[in-house]
């Protein structure tokens, strides 16, 4: 989707913390009616949970289910309008953790809406939790703990799936081309941990988070794969303009015209949905096919 692409472009830096109550301690209350999903993965599992009929809003983020389009759209999960969010008069906010900027955070805190963090992470376990949050979060731990043992089953067997070739390919996540220069995806990163439980390697697993990265350091990587998503905007680089740039062109993924490009939420929502886009990460990865061929 290109609203996501473009937003997850903007969310390189560091994530915000702001816990400011727990999902137990909500599940504890009168369960909320007007609810406020920010975080495009939060958004899915409340879907998933048959509880969409609770939402008033979402972040610009939330584009899964297509349904979810519908709700009145709060602002990107970075950029979020406090004002925007108010006016829906929610009574909680499930909020995925790295949410900002912190004024728009204080301005929600300081109006006295419950606002339920949900812990982000970027593997198997942390979805599972996600699942989890949220379920207790919305107080039907029953649905939530159904919902999660169905995707742990699937994580693990897509995982196992993945984990059977000798020679795992070598991936290039590429955020986006700035300039002729490279924005890779590092470690601790959505795009690390979807390569990882694919059965590949990220070549810039060593580099920290989503970095610029040198042609000489690109080269000298040697990816086979060049992973991107689709939908960057109207000015993103298409797939001969990425093959072309010269450090690209000098590896292995470039002499073979090998870029594989995958829809921004499903490929690092860490969601419901993550065991599939696996299976289809995996099959694009190692053959000649597209996702979803």
């Amino acid at each position: 989707m290109r609203r996501f692409a473009r937003a997850f472009s903007i969310w390189v830096a560091a994530c915000v913390m702001g816990v400011f109550v727990s999902a137990p301690a909500m599940a504890a209350e009168v369960k909320a009616s007007r609810i406020v999903a920010i975080g495009g993965s939060v958004t899915e599992i409340v879907y998933a949970l048959g509880e969409e009929g609770r939402l008033v809003g979402r972040d610009s983020t939330s584009v899964y289910p297509p349904e979810a389009l519908k709700l009145p759209d709060t602002g990107y999960i970075r950029a979020l309008s406090p004002e925007g969010v108010l006016s829906l008069n929610p009574d909680l906010i499930l909020m995925l953790d790295g949410a900002g900027p912190p004024p728009a955070l204080d301005a929600l805190k300081a109006a006295g809406v419950p606002i339920v963090t949900i812990p982000e992470g970027f593997d198997h376990k942390a979805i599972v939790n996600k699942i989890d949050a949220v379920g207790a979060a919305l107080g039907v731990q029953e649905k939530s703990k159904a919902l999660a043992a169905k995707v742990d089953a699937a994580l693990g067997k897509a995982v196992a799936l993945s984990a059977t070739k000798d020679r795992k390919s070598r991936v290039l996540f590429v955020l986006s081309p700035r300039e002729g220069r490279l924005m890779a995806g590092g470690g601790h990163t959505q795009a690390d941990g979807i390569i990882t439980m694919a059965g590949a390697e990220n070549v810039f697993s060593g580099v920290e988070g989503y970095k610029p990265i040198s042609d000489e350091a690109v080269i000298a990587a040697a990816p086979d794969v060049i992973l991107m998503m689709t939908g960057a905007g109207d000015h993103a680089a298409s797939d001969d303009e990425v093959l072309a740039l010269p450090a690209i062109a000098e590896t292995p993924a470039g002499k073979a015209n090998r870029i594989v490009r995958m829809d921004g939420m499903y490929l690092l929502g860490f969601g419901p949905r993550t065991a599939d886009a696996i299976v289809a990460l995996h099959e694009a990865l190692y053959s000649n096919r597209k996702p979803g061929e």
